[in-house]
């Protein structure tokens, strides 16, 4: 079997940044979600407007699209991107909210980074603002649900039996075997 290389890591195991100037420019969009959970009280005070520092949600929504375009600046093998759209949107949970980014572009390489980027610092912009009232927090589930454009095409994440058989799947594209271990 094929093993993958890593697009990041040159034949003498340096790191390198990827050349994507051959790359044809096409449309990609991605969508990340996560999630943060917390106390009655903490979730009381965003629901009634009562955080002392201002609104959370507001405040976590601006922070993730400022993130999802200042990822190259964060993350140090990401290329800086023309980003054509970022969405942050902040879904009321029983016991906390769901994050969830949406960003396109169009351009040589995906956007996969910068929708992770901004759902992760959208939530600790929660985290940030309300952890007086809680600082038990958790911040989590942080994932790609969604990828268009580029070689590799379209990918969705799966639920239930199905993401467990694309897990499977993918790390046998990869050379694991069933314990996620090298073969």
């Amino acid at each position: 079997m094929k093993r993958g290389r890593l697009s990041h890591v040159d034949a003498r195991g340096r790191v390198k940044m990827v050349d994507v100037g051959a790359k044809p420019v096409t449309a990609r969009e991605a969508v990340a979600r996560g999630s943060i959970t917390m106390s009655r009280e903490a979730l009381r005070q965003i629901r009634a407007g009562a955080v002392k520092k201002g609104d959370p949600l507001q405040t976590a929504r601006l922070a993730g699209i400022l993130a999802a375009k200042q990822t190259s600046s964060l993350i140090p093998l990401c290329h800086p991107l023309p980003l054509s759209s970022i969405e942050v949107e902040l879904t009321p949970e029983p016991h906390g909210y769901t994050i969830e980014a949406r960003v396109r572009t169009t351009a040589q390489t995906g956007v996969e980074m910068e929708a992770l980027t901004a759902v992760a610092v959208a939530a600790l912009t929660i985290y940030d603002m309300v952890k007086a009232v809680d600082k038990a927090m958790v911040i989590g589930k942080i994932r790609l649900e969604y990828k268009s454009g580029g070689r590799s095409g379209t990918y969705t994440r799966q639920e239930g039996r199905k993401a467990a058989r694309q897990e499977f799947k993918a790390g046998r594209r990869k050379g694991l075997n069933d314990e996620g271990e090298r073969d």
